[in-house]
């Protein structure tokens, strides 16, 4: 049974109030749902979201948690927040008072994180929970429609899912438009005016293919499949903006994992640490404090990493220039606190990492790089001097959408059949081939005509191609 009650957490939320106020956290407006455990795994299977549209992937998603909930093998998170305004979290009923406290106060650092960090400026967090609802709403009303129905409603949303995540990364840059597209090629084309063109050879300029879709090579899959296939019903234009929009949503959340919960930790650690706790809940949050914040063995645990950072950026900036002049510099002689809550508001995890994780923080952190030898796995660098920044990039390779493999169509009409060709942007890590064919299934699939992808396979440039025979894999001459 629950060692509190409504009031007793309703006193403890005002006093976590008056620290962020006094901190200078800026947060929307704060809503506390009790839940049980059958309805966090509800949430978690929904993302966090009281709203959804239908999808049989969110029942398995919904009765995969529950079973591995139910024999021990997962457990429950202490607690869910969303990004909107106002923000809505979510507290497991049978948490202790402590543990209520703790994570009220994780919440808050979790809230100002999303109202201030710009990759998620363009969530429009004050109409979070409405547009998921009219979302949810159109797709029940298209399968509810005898025209269309369940099943092929599923099917552009398998297709959608499977794709959703290969679109722009960077929503700092504004896209162009074709007419701008156009004007950019034309301006490439005749470059800057030679002063001196009069006394110069004629310049041999290559004229642009204004009439090629798309102008530029584009990464948005599902918004140019969306306008640029003709054969498409509207509902299913509409199934696949939807998917995309939703993706943008999420795209900022997995941006700034090991930032948003680093900074979530160092407050709810500073804000408890001053409320002069009774003795009883000291003992315990320092307990749980622990655990949130403990290193995982073989795996990045983004509240360690991220708590251990903000703590040592306070560190570098208030230290004493003879012990850490190049962060003081970096800190434009700012105090500690005062710089991280600018970091907060201009970074993402790959530029949070690249800028402040330096060899001995790496060290202390404990960061290594392994791999598969056999049916052991082997360290083969660590985060020493000749090492770390190796190691390093290989972390800067798996934060974010870094993870995920880079691809854009650059003609929408290849060879002049409507093949679609799509390259992948090869980084030295090749392509699972399995997930590969897979992918060009379900975009063949949307497409309604043969797509092909070149990439890089064992050093070699090859094509993978998807047609109405299936799947196949060509090795390309090198030009």
């Amino acid at each position: 049974m629950a060692d509190w009650t409504l009031d007793d957490l309703k006193s403890w939320d005002e006093r976590i109030r008056e620290k962020v106020a006094d901190f200078g956290l800026d947060c929307f407006p704060q809503v506390f749902e009790i839940c049980d455990e059958e309805q966090m795994l509800g949430y978690m299977a929904y993302h966090g979201m009281p709203a959804h549209y239908p999808h049989w992937s969110y029942g398995k998603s919904y009765e995969k948690l529950k079973t591995m909930y139910r024999y021990g093998v997962s457990g429950l998170p202490y607690e869910m927040v969303i990004n909107s305004n106002e923000s809505v979290a979510y507290l497991m009923k049978n948490n202790s008072l402590c543990l209520q406290i703790l994570t009220i106060a994780h919440v808050y650092g979790h809230n100002d994180f999303f109202k201030n960090n710009y990759t998620f400026k363009e969530t429009h967090p004050e109409l979070t929970l409405s547009n998921f609802k009219s979302r949810g709403a159109r797709v029940r009303s298209y399968v509810e429609d005898p025209a269309i129905g369940i099943d092929r409603v599923e099917a552009v949303l398998d297709a959608a899912h499977a794709l959703s995540f290969n679109c722009r990364r960077n929503l700092g840059i504004r896209k162009l438009n074709r007419a701008q597209q156009r004007e950019r090629a034309v301006a490439a084309t005749l470059g800057d005016k030679d002063p001196y063109e009069r006394i110069h050879a004629p310049r041999t300029v290559e004229v642009p293919d204004l009439h090629r879709v798309p102008l530029e090579p584009e990464e948005d899959l599902l918004l140019f499949v969306r306008d640029h296939n003709p054969y498409l019903a509207e509902w299913e234009r509409d199934l696949l903006t939807i998917v995309h929009e939703e993706a943008q949503y999420f795209i900022p959340q997995i941006e700034t994992k090991i930032m948003n919960e680093g900074w979530a930790s160092f407050w709810h650690h500073r804000i408890l640490s001053s409320l002069d706790l009774p003795q009883a809940l000291q003992m315990e949050f320092m307990v749980h404090h622990s655990q949130v914040v403990r290193p995982h063995a073989g795996q990045i645990n983004p509240y360690y990493v991220g708590f251990k950072m903000w703590h040592d950026l306070v560190r570098r900036a208030d230290a004493p220039p003879a012990q850490d002049s190049a962060a003081a510099g970096e800190a434009s002689g700012v105090c500690g606190m005062e710089w991280i809550f600018q970091i907060r508001e201009v970074d993402r995890d790959s530029s949070f990492l690249r800028r402040f994780l330096n060899q001995p923080l790496m060290e202390e952190l404990d960061l290594f790089e392994y791999r598969r030898k056999g049916a052991d796995y082997v360290a083969t660098k660590v985060s020493d001097e000749e090492n770390w920044q190796d190691v390093k990039q290989s972390l800067l390779r798996s934060v974010g959408m870094a993870a995920f493999p880079v691809l854009r169509i650059d003609d929408a009409d290849f060879r002049g059949s409507r093949t679609l060709h799509v390259t992948h942007d090869f980084d030295g890590r090749e392509l699972n081939l399995g997930d590969a064919e897979k992918t060009l299934a379900y975009l063949h699939q949307l497409w309604g005509r043969p797509v092909v992808l070149e990439t890089v396979l064992r050093g070699k440039r090859t094509a993978l191609t998807y047609d109405t025979e299936g799947f196949s894999k060509e090795a390309l001459i090198a030009a």
